[in-house]
């Protein structure tokens, strides 16, 4: 029985009561005995598992971070060192006593083989996921049984968020492939009993085949990743089709700015889909779920509602790695408090959230668990950019998300970086792609973009290149990536 009704109105001081308590429980019966790169972090670091009592006691466990997974010739397999391996010397050493005492009862109650299947159930791999590589090569995370009934419980969750009725019909377009998002759907179909059915993107069933699917079905909701749900009503509306029976988009596996939101609605709604409410949704392999936002207006988001029975979150520093206090900026970092078959602990995850955490009932829906701000953006997007031959400049390329996404005009557009004449000794050169609406004045066009840019980010691009619609696709790579291609540095790697 999943306690989110009861863990939604619980008060902070009963929240952090029950994080204390798991992370305790957690770290001294699975973690450090089971998992070998953690057992090497605390002996190495002489840290007793038992000392760590509470959330404020994550300080002094060293930071995981995305190198800690990654092959190499010394290692080529560290992934692995995340994989629980339990075996009975190490349970019988770090067990409790009630905790072996109630093992021994199981056996002689119902027999060894019994035993064996439960640890089975809670902790053999059975399942799956890779991380995209985005930045880096794709990781994989492995499942056990007990971690995909998590996944079941998160996605139920999430539908609850969204105020999804098991009565109504929903479209899944997230790609079919070994990663988070589509199997977060998937599994939070079959928790809450709801009929949902998986085009698997444009990869599976192209763009005419999903727009065939939607108006077949007619879902009143519709999930995806943001550019190709775009990409899907931007044809389906060239068409002529009638999306009136959409009642709720989810967007997921890449930022969503509000200047977005704004703009799938006014589409949606001029092809009859009015008051169509837009979600955000945050995820990440490493996690092994995802958190969602609740019903508001497009122009504010409730930020992403957290699973504080799951997971604990903090926000560090990004240079000194100092825990920030409620609603600081700061880089987002996931310890595990309910995983199996593998897990991370004070996992630097890469990303910045402004508006950090906030413990403060949520004033849409009334929930009291932590919710995190929705204005996350990459810091590996941060880039250092030699403009010119006297010295370069550090450019934060999440403020074009934000310049080009709100520009009415331009409807697809896609960063490039690269090398002055493909000379890897020469300066870098940023350039612009575009897919302007018809009509446009795309010379006022390409004079707002340099100029917005170089406002924002004190960078203005070397050149602004205007494509067909068809050749912007391509390049973006909407219909066949998992993730498009909306950043692309062409430089040589160092």
């Amino acid at each position: 029985m999943d306690p989110w009704r009861k863990l939604a109105g619980a008060s902070r001081e009963d929240i952090r009561r029950l994080q204390d308590n798991k992370l305790h429980s957690f770290i001294n019966t699975c973690l450090y005995p089971f998992s070998p790169h953690y057992r090497r972090v605390f002996d190495q670091h002489k840290i007793d598992p038992k000392t760590i009592r509470t959330v404020e006691d994550l300080k002094y466990i060293p930071f995981t971070s995305k190198t800690d997974f990654l092959s190499s010739d010394q290692k080529p397999d560290s992934f692995r060192d995340f994989i629980f391996q339990p075996d009975k010397d190490r349970i019988r050493s770090c067990w409790p006593a009630t905790k072996l005492l109630a093992l021994v009862f199981s056996r002689a109650l119902r027999g060894a083989s019994y035993v064996e299947d439960r640890f089975n159930q809670e902790f053999r791999p059975v399942f799956m996921t890779f991380t995209t590589g985005t930045t880096h090569t794709p990781v994989p995370f492995v499942y056990s049984n007990y971690d995909i009934r998590n996944l079941h419980i998160s996605g139920d969750r999430m539908l609850k968020l969204f105020d999804i009725k098991n009565s109504e019909r929903v479209v899944n377009m997230f790609p079919y492939a070994p990663h988070l998002a589509f199997w977060q759907v998937v599994f939070g179909g079959f928790a809450s009993c709801t009929l949902i059915l998986s085009t698997g993107g444009g990869k599976v069933m192209g763009t005419e085949g999903n727009i065939a699917t939607l108006l077949k079905m007619k879902p009143s909701v519709l999930l995806g990743v943001p550019s190709y749900v775009y990409h899907v009503m931007r044809v389906a509306k060239e068409k002529g089709c009638r999306m009136d029976f959409l009642k709720k988009v989810v967007l997921g596996a890449s930022k969503i700015p509000q200047a977005f939101k704004l703009r799938l609605a006014e589409m949606l709604a001029s092809m009859g889909a009015k008051d169509v409410s837009i979600f955000g949704t945050y995820g990440f392999t490493e996690a092994r779920a995802a958190w969602a936002e609740c019903p508001t207006g497009l122009d504010v988001s409730s930020g992403y509602h957290l699973y504080p029975d799951k997971e604990i979150f903090e926000v560090v520093d990004p240079q000194t790695g100092e825990v920030k206090g409620e609603g600081e900026d700061g880089e987002l970092v996931y310890t595990a408090l309910d995983a199996r078959a593998s897990a991370v602990i004070r996992y630097r995850t890469g990303d910045f959230v402004k508006g950090g955490l906030t413990y403060e009932p949520c004033p849409y829906c009334q929930r009291t668990v932590p919710r995190l701000s929705s204005d996350i953006t990459r810091l590996s997007n941060v880039k250092d950019l030699n403009l010119s031959k006297i010295k370069g400049s550090l450019v934060n390329l999440n403020h074009f998300y934000t310049v080009l996404s709100e520009m009415p005009s331009v409807d697809e557009w896609q960063i490039e970086i690269g090398k002055k004449n493909n000379d890897p000794f020469e300066v870098d050169e940023l350039n612009v792609y575009v897919a302007a609406k018809d009509g446009s004045n795309l010379g006022k066009i390409e004079d707002d973009i340099k100029k917005q840019m170089l406002l924002t980010t004190e960078v203005t691009p070397n050149a602004v290149h205007f494509l067909p619609m068809s050749e912007m696709v391509k390049r973006l790579e909407v219909e066949t990536a998992n993730k498009e291609k909306r950043i692309v540095d062409c430089r040589p790697k160092e």
